[in-house]
């Protein structure tokens, strides 16, 4: 999709508002918001009159509209899509519904006529609200208008209405530029406005809430590109991909499901996930007002140790780093505040300067100059009119007169969303401070831009590997086939022998005991689960009892080397999203895979640092780092073999459905790592 349409249907200079009720709404939004272009209405019954004149058809108008609002019966609208196709309008709001959302086979019918019908023009919808463009003043919106004109702002695209009606409604001081409804993405998705606003230089940032991405490829693309102009995303997902359902036949297929590819997507591609429109707000305000944070350093500080150990408590589950504050800082912190104040982050300078400008000065001046990449002051201010709050904006000049000689981002945080009055945030802002509401939205916040601001400066990116057509049917390899393939590729195994049952203990014997014996065949997936494997088997007799009990279930059996010095047990495997393409995942293995579900998903491109980085996120890598007396894991060669891993999957990307290694032993420092179990899908042709 072209610019120059685009362009056209959001800033248009003539409407067509084709319909009844919905359609006055619509003209209604456009005097609201102060819309100066030519209207003109359009209903096929409705009588002229009172100064309101209406044409029977679109093709009765004077001119081409460069926008439209239906808001006729859905039956109706691809006639007059098409109508509009001819007479060569910008686009449409399709705010009609009734069509693919319903799942029927009468709506998709609707919906493919639709796009036929509508030829190359560009639309919302169908059941969209429209948009709002506070920047040009044009609204094709059915429904209130909250708002003002402005000249910067944040983007907003839903697929919901009433979310977009809800964000719209925010008292929080957020600017918004546009507020744009997508629905069912027929025509328009989400990437098709990212990649168009990208350009725009008066939007900020983009916030996003999504139920489903249309195409996941160019909804990267569209990110990187709007990351490229410095626009970061904050966004809510709800619901699952929109995606094919899957058969999952391994722990990594369980484990790396539809929401965590999303979740690795958006950490990976640096954009700000987040859980509740509050939270959204808050980080879309820390975008618009200068962009990611730098990182995760934050001094919080405030005149209520209750305020400070809530924080504390508070972001304990956040990546936020309330690192110390540096001695030279500290020194003169004590020399402002007397040693009656400990110095600490979080900071409680108590209420020794609250009624002292110049010392609050001083103080904000060090605190602002210690090397943090965001400071935040922790006020709440009583109701305006209704109590003096003149000491608590004196406090927020002093820190805003501190803050301007310096780098360090600054915010004011209120612990009651409703405890920082507008008049208040308008002046933060106005001073290059951030005020957040809400305590715990706030640091949310602070944590997710900070992380995209780290993902943006590591130059993190994301390269999806797709395949060109899902799978409809595949196969299990029999482990030692896949063991066989893997190895081609780098990934440590076993030594071991395929043989026949009565051939098992002079197998084990050759390889050298102990050993693990194994029934095999591809009907044998998950081997603990049937007492299928039977390990540390020490003599040639304890082998030939194991050969016998085992060959009720494969008349071939496995024997391999036993792995007895392992660390830890690791799960690594490749999944295939059916939107986000191949997947790595990590995470604890054996037994403890579906009791902990300790992983982490990762997209492309996969690199030795990223997998050491994923690694750490892990509640297993302390025992991957030596845990009470063990010794340390030989974490490179684990690293190495999810490398040796991910180069299969990349061999194999038309055929790969599966790929579970559970366990990789990995054994001490500097004795390598081990995948004693394989098990691979492969699409069969």
């Amino acid at each position: 999709m072209s610019a120059a349409p685009l362009q056209r249907l959001l800033a248009p200079r003539s409407l067509a508002l084709i319909g009844g009720a919905w359609a006055d709404a619509a003209l209604a939004a456009s005097r609201v918001i102060g819309y100066c272009g030519e209207v003109w209405r359009v209903h096929p019954h409705r009588p002229c009159g009172d100064g309101e004149h209406y044409f029977r058809s679109v093709d009765e108008l004077p001119r081409a509209p460069d926008a439209a609002f239906i808001a006729a019966p859905n039956h109706e609208v691809p006639a007059i899509a098409a109508a509009l196709a001819r007479r060569g309008a910008g686009g449409f709001v399709c705010f009609a519904a009734g069509f693919s959302e319903t799942g029927s086979s009468e709506g998709e019918r609707l919906t493919r006529e639709l796009l036929a019908s509508a030829g190359a023009l560009p639309f919302f919808g169908p059941n969209c609200y429209g948009f709002i463009n506070f920047f040009d003043g044009a609204a094709l919106w059915p429904d209130q208008v909250i708002g003002s004109r402005c000249q910067r702002g944040v983007a907003l695209i839903c697929q919901s209405g009433t979310i977009a009606l809800d964000l719209s409604f925010n008292d929080r001081s957020l600017p918004i530029g546009y507020v744009l409804t997508v629905g069912n993405q027929t025509r328009l998705a989400a990437e098709d406005l990212i990649e168009l606003l990208a350009q725009d230089a008066r939007v900020t940032a983009f916030g996003l809430y999504l139920e489903g991405v249309r195409d996941a490829a160019r909804f990267a693309r569209a990110a990187e590109r709007a990351r490229a102009a410095g626009k970061p995303i904050a966004l809510i997902k709800a619901g699952r991909t929109a995606a094919a359902t899957r058969t999952v036949r391994t722990h990594t297929g369980s484990l790396a499901g539809a929401d965590a590819a999303f979740a690795a997507f958006c950490a990976q591609a640096g954009i700000a996930r987040c859980e509740s429109l509050a939270t959204l707000c808050e980080t879309l305000k820390i975008f618009h007002s200068g962009g990611p944070l730098r990182g995760r350093r934050v001094l919080t500080m405030g005149a209520s140790g209750g305020d400070m150990a809530m924080t504390a408590d508070a972001a304990r589950h956040l990546g936020l780093d309330f690192a110390p504050i540096p001695a030279p800082a500290a020194a003169s912190l004590r020399e402002i505040l007397s040693d009656r104040v400990h110095i600490s982050n979080p900071f409680d300078f108590h209420t020794h300067v609250w009624f002292d400008p110049p010392r609050q000065h001083a103080m904000f001046s060090v605190v602002l100059r210690a090397g943090y990449d965001v400071v935040a002051f922790l006020v709440d201010c009583p109701p305006a009119g209704a109590a003096d709050d003149t000491a608590y904006l004196s406090a927020i000049g002093q820190f805003a007169a501190a803050l301007s000689a310096t780098t360090t981002r600054g915010v004011v945080i209120a612990s009651l969303p409703e405890s920082l009055p507008r008049a208040t945030r308008e002046k933060c802002l106005a001073a290059g401070i951030v005020p957040l509401q809400g305590q715990r939205e706030a640091l949310e916040a602070l944590d997710l831009a900070g992380a995209v601001g780290e993902t943006w400066a590591r130059g993190a990116a994301v390269q999806l590997q797709q395949p060109r057509v899902a799978a409809s049917a595949a196969r299990t390899l029999a482990e030692h086939e896949g063991k066989r393939a893997l190895a081609a590729f780098g990934v440590p195994v076993p030594r071991w022998r395929l043989v026949a049952a009565a051939e098992t203990s002079v197998a084990a014997a050759a390889l050298g005991f102990p050993v693990v014996i194994k029934a095999v065949g591809s009907q044998v997936e998950h081997k603990s689960e049937l007492g299928a494997v039977v390990l540390n088997v020490r003599n040639a007799a304890q082998a030939a009892a194991a050969a016998q009990r085992l060959s009720a279930l494969s008349a071939t059996l496995l024997v391999e080397e036993m792995v007895s010095d392992g660390v830890a047990e690791v799960l690594v495997g490749v999944s295939v999203d059916p939107q986000f393409g191949q997947l790595l995942v990590l995470g604890a293995g054996g037994v403890l895979t579906e009791l902990l579900r300790d992983s982490v998903t990762l997209l492309p491109p996969f690199t030795a640092a990223a997998i050491e980085t994923a690694l750490g996120t892990l509640k297993l890598a302390k025992l991957l780092a030596g845990y009470r007396g063990r010794p340390p894991a030989d974490v490179a060669a684990l690293v190495q073999t999810a490398l040796a891993c991910t180069r299969y999957a990349a061999a194999n990307l038309e055929r790969l459905v599966e790929l579970d290694l559970n366990p990789v032993i990995v054994r001490p420092q500097g004795s390598g790592a081990v995948a004693v179990d394989a098990l691979i899908r492969l699409e069969e042709h």
